[in-house]
C-alpha cells in the first residue's frame, strides 16, 4: 500500500482546495455560496462566520456576474489556508470598471472579510477582472499574509 501525501490543512480540516467554473450567471451564485459555507463547515468556522463567508462569496460573485461579458465564465477558488480560507473569483469582461466601483457592493464585501483585493488586468482585447478574498473562523484579527 501507499502512502500519499496531504497537506497539514487538508489533514487538519479534511478538506482540499477547490475550483469551479460556472457560467457568469446571477444562477450560479448559490452553488458558489453552498461550497463556500461547506468548506468553512468544514474548517471548524462559528455560525456567523461561515454567513459572512457565504454572503462575502455572493457579494463578490455578483460584482463580478455584472461586469462580466456575456456567455463568459466565472472562476471561483477556494484554498484552505491555515488560519482560514482565501477565496478567489473572476470574469472576463468588455469594460475595465474594478469592483469596487459599485460603492455599496465594496462596502458590503469589505465589510464581512478579514480583507479584500481587487485586480483588472488586460488580456485579449478584454479584461480580467479578479476579487480574492479572505475569510477567518471568527471574529478574532488574523493578519491575512
Amino acid at each position: 500500500m501507499s502512502e500519499v501525501e496531504t497537506s497539514p490543512v487538508a489533514r487538519t480540516h479534511g478538506v482540499r482546495d477547490v475550483e469551479v467554473r460556472v457560467w457568469a450567471d446571477a444562477e450560479q451564485v448559490p452553488l458558489l455560496r453552498s461550497f463556500a459555507a461547506d468548506i468553512a463547515m468544514r474548517m471548524d468556522f462559528d455560525l456567523d462566520a461561515i454567513e459572512d463567508l457565504r454572503m462575502a462569496v455572493d457579494e463578490a460573485c455578483s460584482l463580478l456576474v455584472r461586469a462580466a461579458a456575456p456567455d463568459s465564465a466565472l472562476l471561483c477558488w477556494f484554498e484552505p489556508v491555515d488560519a482560514g480560507v482565501r477565496v478567489r473569483a473572476r470574469v472576463d469582461a468588455e469594460h475595465a470598471e474594478p469592483p469596487s466601483s459599485d460603492a455599496m457592493g465594496w462596502q458590503i464585501l469589505t465589510a464581512l472579510a478579514a480583507a479584500v483585493t481587487e485586480q483588472v488586468e488586460a488580456v485579449d482585447g478584454g479584461h480580467r477582472i479578479s476579487v480574492e478574498l479572505y475569510a477567518v473562523p471568527g471574529t478574532a484579527g488574523v493578519d491575512p499574509r
